[in-house]
């Protein structure tokens, strides 16, 4: 192949590369609400935007806290084994928070949007 050739290849490569990056690394949505479901009902739905402190316990006697503060939700105590559902710390949207020892999941709702219009 000629040196061209090759050039216009890896060219293509690098803008290839550069977009992908550009659009797997955008931040997810920021989220107004979230519900929380244990053992496949929903619990709660909360306003993300009120801070706020939750125990949902189950009939098997796992026991999570649930802590909203600042525009984000979190685990913050939980007595599963793994504790992997603590290690996600404050989210605001994108994928859901899941205990699964607990059949505990954090699904995010809607767009936080402004309210008004100032002036």
């Amino acid at each position: 192949m000629k040196t061209r050739t090759w050039i216009l290849l890896l060219g293509a490569l690098l803008i290839f590369s550069l977009a992908a990056a550009f659009f797997l690394n955008r931040p997810g949505e920021t989220a107004a609400f979230a519900q929380i479901t244990s053992q496949g009902e929903v619990i709660a739905t909360v306003d993300l935007r009120m801070d706020q402190e939750l125990t949902v316990e189950t009939p098997q006697g796992g026991r999570n806290v649930i802590t909203v503060k600042s525009g984000g939700i979190a685990v913050t105590e939980a007595n599963c084994p793994d504790g992997y559902c603590m290690a996600r710390g404050y989210c605001s949207g994108g994928a859901q928070i899941v205990c699964l020892p607990n059949r505990l999941v954090i699904r995010f709702l809607g767009e936080q949007a402004l309210d008004g219009v100032a002036g």
